[in-house]
């Protein structure tokens, strides 16, 4: 469904422009900011991200199913179910003070 599509790209841009400023925050003018933090905040996003596409693929394929479009779906869910998890593994990875 193009709504999730719409909703995840603005979501990716949003959290791209907020990593950036606050990476130049922290570098320009020595903000309190960790780039362990905003990677995580970032990465966290992305995962959100995700799962909206996922959510989206799903329900355009129950709208409309064919053999094709399950595969295709299911694919694409595989794809960015092991994405997510590696993402998640990440973010647990991260130490804060």
């Amino acid at each position: 469904m193009r709504f999730f599509e719409v909703v995840s790209s603005l979501l990716i841009v949003y959290a791209g422009l907020k990593a950036a400023g606050k990476i130049l925050l922290l570098e320009a003018f020595k903000k309190p900011y960790k780039y362990e933090y905003i990677r995580r905040e970032f990465t966290n996003k992305i995962l959100f991200t995700l799962e909206l596409l996922i959510v989206g693929d799903i329900l355009g394929t129950v709208r409309n199913p064919t053999v094709n479009d399950l595969i295709l779906v299911g694919a694409i869910v595989v794809i960015r179910t092991v994405l997510g998890y590696f993402l998640s593994k990440e973010v647990k990875e991260y130490q804060f003070d």
